[in-house]
């Protein structure tokens, strides 16, 4: 898995989720969760991306989505 480095992540309002960020290029998806945790996911989509900005449930959406996809993923911190 490709790691990208110093991605810029956006607040988000969501009691799971801190802030999310995505880089099309390599289509890799970070969030920071509220717990201080950073995950990579590749893989995702511009698609899932996007859906997962519009969420009303950030979290719900990220589970449903991200998580239950089986998107490979990597620990950032």
């Amino acid at each position: 898995m490709e790691e990208v480095l110093n991605m810029k992540r956006v607040p988000v309002q969501s009691s799971n989720i801190a802030s999310v960020g995505y880089d099309p290029a390599s289509s890799t998806l970070e969030i920071e969760f509220h717990s201080g945790g950073v995950y990579q996911y590749s893989g995702v989509s511009s698609e899932v991306y996007e859906g997962l900005m519009k969420a009303s449930s950030k979290g719900s959406y990220f589970h449903h989505n991200i998580k239950m996809a089986g998107y490979p993923f990597k620990r950032m911190r």
